[in-house]
């Protein structure tokens, strides 16, 4: 379907392009200069030129390099506008390949001879034989030495001025944050199937390509791409698995923690009722089975790696709640040394949400997110940490 499609634009582009021509066009005057000029360039790189067949009639020029054969149309312009250039580009292109399929055992190569050959120009030129004819060698060439040529063949023949080149350089990709809210959520999915079950809300399975990490995340294909093309720039995704898998863990669990590092609101809070605390908070979660989790040391308690004892247990929110409204019913803000639960906005909701684990009806934060919320807790939060990071996350080292 997109061959037709591309054969059909060709197809529009070169009767444009014959419409467009005046009868005194310049085509025809700078015709043989033209091909002169192309039969020079090839010549000087030692390719043997010479005339096409007799059963070749709309080709100018064949020229050969080892075993390379390709048939040449040349147009000629005497201006350098794109859109004047792109339809006869489509013409050239059509006419080369009927050429080319005459012959057999040859290639067909469209090349435009123009007074100059701009970087504006050689970029439509490239952009345009990508979209529509990535099965046919192109060319432009300049009366001024510019030369650009598509094919790795003629690669060689390639004559930039500097401002030129530059402009033809691939911009480097965007940096992608390897940890923002979703990344981390996919890096948890890529790590699920090595940590014990009832850790991590996420499918204990090895992933074999990004189309299925993004079905599993929730995301855009474009998304999971993405993120997987950045960790294979840093180095972090193996190039020799079969399956998605992370490498040089141990460095990459340092830059997680350290991007983790945000400030977050947080509301001490009072129940009213002076009923024991856990029974409350417990409660209290069944009402929000998608907007709030158990958090920090209390979730590493329910995740059976707790080690700290005395500070009051933290609830992950969304967003800081109206402790008025009926969903947060039985709570008063009470910024005291001794508040019975600390309420705190998560920096990364769909990571810790999705993440987190159903334990009879109330989420608890998962052990990634409980070791990355912990480490810089002021209160032997670095200890609860490195006990995680020992039993669960040096084992994903290996080390």
């Amino acid at each position: 379907m997109a061959l037709i499609d591309n054969m059909a634009m060709l197809n529009k582009m070169a009767m444009l392009g014959a419409a467009i021509m005046p009868k005194n066009s310049s085509v025809a005057p700078t015709g043989s200069r033209a091909e002169q000029h192309v039969a020079e360039i090839f010549q000087s790189q030692g390719w043997a030129v010479e005339m096409p067949p007799a059963e070749s009639p709309y080709a100018h020029l064949v020229v050969r390099h080892g075993t390379a054969r390709f048939i040449i149309e040349v147009k000629a312009l005497s201006e350098s506008r794109p859109d004047r250039v792109l339809p006869l580009l489509s013409m050239a292109i059509l006419q080369a390949r009927e050429a080319a399929e005459r012959s057999s055992g040859a290639s067909p190569l469209a090349v435009i001879w123009v007074p100059e050959a701009s970087p504006s120009l050689v970029n439509h030129v490239q952009a345009f034989a990508q979209r529509f004819a990535n099965d046919t060698a192109v060319g432009i060439v300049s009366a001024r030495g510019e030369r650009y040529f598509s094919a790795e063949a003629f690669q060689p023949l390639n004559h930039l001025p500097e401002e030129t080149r530059r402009a033809r350089l691939p911009r480097p990709a965007p940096t992608i944050n390897l940890f923002s809210d979703l990344n981390q959520w996919m890096l948890k999915l890529l790590l699920a199937w090595e940590l014990p079950e009832g850790l991590l809300n996420a499918p204990r399975r090895r992933f074999r390509s990004g189309s299925e990490l993004a079905e599993c995340a929730q995301v855009s294909a474009m998304s999971a791409s993405r993120f997987l093309q950045q960790l294979r720039n840093e180095g972090y995704l193996s190039d020799s698995s079969v399956h998605l898998k992370l490498v040089r863990c141990e460095e990459l669990f340092s830059r997680w923690s350290a991007a983790a590092m945000r400030p977050s609101s947080e509301i001490p809070c009072r129940f009213l009722l002076r009923l024991p605390a856990d029974q409350q908070i417990r409660s209290l979660l069944s009402k929000h089975t998608d907007d709030a989790c158990l958090g920090l040391f209390a979730a590493a308690d329910a995740l059976d790696i707790g080690h700290v004892s005395g500070v009051p247990p933290y609830i992950y929110v969304n967003k800081a709640p109206d402790l008025e409204a009926p969903a947060w019913a039985g709570l008063m803000a009470f910024p005291s040394e001794r508040p019975d639960v600390i309420l705190r906005q998560t920096a990364f909701p769909q990571s810790t949400f999705r993440a987190a684990v159903n334990q009879d009806g109330v989420l608890v934060a998962d052990i990634f997110q409980v070791w990355l919320d912990v480490k810089n807790h002021p209160t032997r939060g670095a200890e609860q940490a490195q006990l995680i990071y020992d039993k669960y996350l040096r084992p994903l080292t290996g080390s």
